[in-house]
Formats: C-alpha cells, sequence, structure tokens
C-alpha cells in the first residue's frame, strides 16, 4: 500500500511540474524569428500574387510554345520590345490576352 501511495505522490508531482510554463530561455520563442516569419510570409504573398495571374509562367510552356508567342509578338514592334524588357509572356498576355496552350 506504501509502494501505491509512493507512485501516486511521485505522478501528482510529475503533472505539477510539466504543467507550469517555460523554465529556461531556450523554451521562449525568439522575436527575431517572429520578424523572419513575417518576412517569409510577406514574401510568399507576394510570390502569390505574381502566380495568381492569368499566364502561366514561362517554365510551364515548351519551347515550341515559347517560340509561338515570340513568332506573334514579332509583328506588333512594341510587343517585340516589352518582350525583350519583360519577358515574351507578360508581353503575349499584355496585348493578346491569355496564353491559350
Amino acid at each position: 500500500m506504501k509502494t501505491f501511495a509512493l507512485l501516486v505522490l511521485c505522478a501528482v508531482v510529475s503533472v505539477c511540474l510539466s504543467a507550469g510554463g517555460p523554465s529556461s530561455s531556450s523554451d521562449i520563442p525568439n522575436n527575431e524569428v517572429f520578424v523572419k516569419r513575417d518576412l517569409a510570409s510577406e514574401l510568399m504573398k507576394q510570390k502569390q500574387k505574381r502566380a495568381a495571374g492569368p499566364a502561366p509562367a514561362a517554365a510551364d510552356l515548351t519551347l515550341t510554345q515559347l517560340e509561338s508567342l515570340k513568332e506573334v509578338c514579332e509583328l506588333n514592334v512594341a510587343c517585340d520590345e516589352m518582350a525583350d524588357t519583360a519577358g515574351i509572356v507578360a508581353a503575349y498576355t499584355a496585348f493578346y490576352g491569355p496564353v491559350h496552350f
């Protein structure tokens, strides 16, 4: 019976000790981590805004499809100049609408 009482007492003590808050400074999160998470969140929002557009990424298109877009865009001087600076997919989308591949 004494063993059982001692076992219950040890269990109560361990529950009480584990229920407390963090006891060491290594358990408390550092403010620097939160800044990094905020920055990462902001970067992901920017990436999602760019990816949310109707135009597919250039990596999703084959070389033949990109060449086809380039041939269409070369006929329009403004589109061709924009393709040189902003990329063929962005230029084609701006002048002719979404890419239909």
